[in-house]
């Protein structure tokens, strides 16, 4: 610790001198105000300091409080002073002192002088970290409603059709002693392209937290400037967005990446188009039968968003037949797990197929809550480890 002394009495500066002076502290004593003051405006990196109200008189010791605090109010002032002068204190409380000390007679008070610097600084430390934990929440805050105005409101699905979606973040943690949910890398997309043809797009982030939720608003930007009716093949948007991703290094830095599912749902024929980045593909389910099955191999997507500029994309097709659903997510529905058990399960896409037979007979609404739900409560308490997207698709007609 790092203490600037300045005191009227020269027997107890070396009996502080004695007291403090140890391989942890560095101790600088004075007797005038002037050097004080040089000192403490210095390039000294002071922690604290020890100030004598009477240096030389309560009013050049106030002086010199008020000078210090204005030129570096981070600083914690411990003031000294005699019982008679307690009631002289008012105005160094006002001007923000930390903390006082009596000086007996006896000069026990130096014995208890080490304690009291050791608790002032830990309580302006912690002051300090309860600021900028509040600092923080404010941002993390601001850029989790930011990533909220992408979630679209009022989406339109095709005659014959109706559609959910939902985003659940992973993380909340404990910031300054509140609990914050923080921004996470997961997205998705519902709009309308002329003559009838929707758009159903999911994203996810490498990572998490602010660099992943900010890698995504970055794409969100870029299909939200891109998107025209130019462009109604999944595969060359895909590799249109991929190529602009590769110069953000917002996106790409430290090994970043997004993976994403792009498709384009053609309301007159049933026909869906779409295009895979390093995405689980989607799965489909006959509600009359039940069967329930991926829509491709796992391994069909292609390189995820990001990585490599002259990636190219395969597009699909598969028609989606009456009394059917379709399911697009991201891995962290099924990637969930709990903690507590001996080894490692993972909800799977065996939960998510279980989930969706069992919510064969509900809303659409309802069986897309159930798979957030189950998945969630196959972590035992735990919760997802992950950011959490998904899509449900009727075709009712």
């Amino acid at each position: 610790m790092k203490i600037l002394v300045a005191w009227d009495d020269l027997e107890q500066i070396d009996l502080m001198s004695l007291y403090l002076t140890n391989d942890d502290n560095y101790l600088l004593t004075t007797t005038d105000p002037e050097e004080a003051f040089n000192a403490f405006s210095g390039e000294g990196g002071w922690e604290v300091m020890v100030l004598s109200v009477r240096l030389p008189d309560i009013d050049a010791s106030h002086n010199l409080f008020r000078k210090c605090r204005a030129l570096r109010p981070e600083v914690p002032i411990i003031c000294g002073c005699n019982p008679d002068d307690i009631y002289r204190l008012a105005r160094f409380m006002v001007g923000g002192m930390k903390s006082y000390i009596l000086r007996d007679k006896n000069g026990d008070f130096l014995f208890l002088l080490a304690a009291m610097l050791e608790s002032v600084t830990e309580w302006v430390r912690a002051e300090r970290e309860q600021t900028i934990a509040g600092k923080l929440r404010e941002e993390v805050e601001s850029v989790r409603k930011l990533q909220e105005t992408m979630i679209p409101k009022d989406v339109n699905p095709p005659t014959g059709y109706r559609v959910v979606a939902c985003y659940e973040p992973s993380q909340v943690r404990v910031i300054g002693g509140q609990p914050v949910t923080m921004a996470g890398g997961d997205y998705y997309d519902l709009f309308t392209l002329a003559k009838d043809r929707f758009v159903v797009l999911v994203g996810d982030a490498s990572g998490h937290g602010m660099k992943a939720c900010m890698s995504v608003i970055t794409m969100h930007t870029l299909v939200r400037m891109l998107r025209d009716d130019k462009h109604l093949s999944p595969s060359d948007f895909v590799a249109m967005v991929n190529r602009n991703l590769c110069s953000q290094t917002v996106v790409n830095s430290d090994g970043g990446f997004i993976t994403l599912v792009y498709g384009i749902l053609l309301a007159d024929t049933n026909e869906f188009y779409w295009c895979s980045a390093g995405h689980p593909p989607p799965i489909i389910q006959n509600m009359i039968t039940g069967e329930i099955h991926a829509v491709a191999d796992e391994d069909i997507g292609g390189v995820p968003l990001g990585i490599d500029d002259t990636a190219e994309y395969m597009e699909h097709k598969f028609v989606i037949p009456p009394q059917s659903r379709l399911l697009i997510y991201t891995d962290g529905l099924i990637e969930a797990f709990p903690e507590s058990a001996g080894r490692h399960e993972e909800f799977g896409v065996k939960g998510v197929i279980e989930t969706m037979k069992n919510s064969l007979d509900k809303p659409i609404d309802l069986a897309l809550r159930a798979l957030f739900d189950d998945s969630n409560s196959f972590t035992r308490g735990s919760g997802r480890h992950d950011d959490t997207s998904a899509i449900l698709i009727e075709r009712f007609e």
